[in-house]
């Protein structure tokens, strides 16, 4: 009985120290949304199933140690709710950006991004005019495309330089026009037009060397979001499918220590009684 309290107290335990990279992940979530994804409500689903994870983890450990049923029980129904929403969270964020990826970009280093490459539910509402207004202040307010800025002895760096960059999607999308548009370089965020300005690309219209404009109305800038959404959230849920395993083998585990325990309780007052008749009664003179 007692190994089985503490094989159960010491994985509630393990299971309260994995609750700390899942939260911290929906923080790193938080951060990203706050400088360069913009998009502020994606993070909260993993915070909240990281704060579930460790109060529920609390709540077992407390029921193991005090050998309480009713925690035990809800410790392990929470943690089979609390698995499903897990699974839930990695099959949504693998579905909602499953397509979409940047183009190659001949004698590039950087890839151009495009709006057409993305569909779904987070496409549309990236692109939807609501909530793209909020999401280009935030792209402007994070000063991504000003820290681009790059000199060489107080002059800007050569374009040849600059076509060597591997930018990141929001720089490529936002600060930027699309390369098919024809635009001469000036330094990163100036760009002049040429003779080979494509007017089928709505984009190279929408761009403008004023500061706070820049292409954060163009559908690059929509994509560039998208990309960098993408990445984040894969990187976050290659983090909670580990997690998540571990979080299944666990619970497994526990159940198993848990019907042990229950049944070792059961068994007791019979033992008990079998052994208060297995003793020879006592002798009265």
């Amino acid at each position: 009985m007692r190994t089985s309290n503490h094989l159960i107290g010491f994985l509630n335990f393990l299971t309260f120290l994995l609750s700390i990279p899942i939260l911290g992940g929906g923080i790193w979530l938080s951060t990203r949304a706050n400088n360069t994804d913009c998009m502020r409500f994606l993070q909260w689903p993993i915070i909240i199933i990281g704060v579930a994870i460790m109060v529920v983890s609390l709540a077992g450990f407390a029921g193991a140690c005090y050998r309480n049923n009713f925690l035990m029980y809800l410790y392990l129904w929470a943690m089979f709710f609390i698995i499903v929403a897990l699974i839930g969270f990695v099959i949504f964020a693998y579905a909602v950006t499953d397509k979409g990826s940047g183009r190659p970009v001949l004698s590039r280093s950087y890839q151009d991004y495009s709006l057409q490459d993305y569909s779904g539910w987070l496409a549309d509402r990236v692109s939807s005019p609501g909530y793209w207004t909020k999401i280009r202040a935030c792209v402007r307010d994070s000063h991504a495309c000003r820290k681009m800025g790059r000199t060489v002895g107080g002059v800007p760096e050569a374009p040849e330089l600059f076509y060597l960059r591997k930018l990141s999607p929001i720089e490529s999308g936002c600060c930027k026009p699309p390369t098919s548009c024809g635009y001469s370089y000036v330094n990163e965020t100036v760009w002049t037009a040429g003779q080979g300005v494509m007017g089928m690309d709505m984009d190279c219209q929408r761009w403008s060397n004023n500061q706070d404009q820049l292409c954060y109305n163009c559908d690059s800038c929509k994509a560039g979001v998208l990309a960098s959404l993408k990445t984040s959230w894969r990187k976050v849920s290659v983090i909670n499918i580990v997690i998540l395993i571990i979080l299944v083998i666990v619970y497994v585990v526990a159940c198993a220590a848990f019907r042990h325990n229950k049944r070792i309780d059961n068994d007791e007052p019979y033992g008990e009684t079998r052994m208060e008749k297995a003793q020879p009664s006592r002798i009265h003179f």
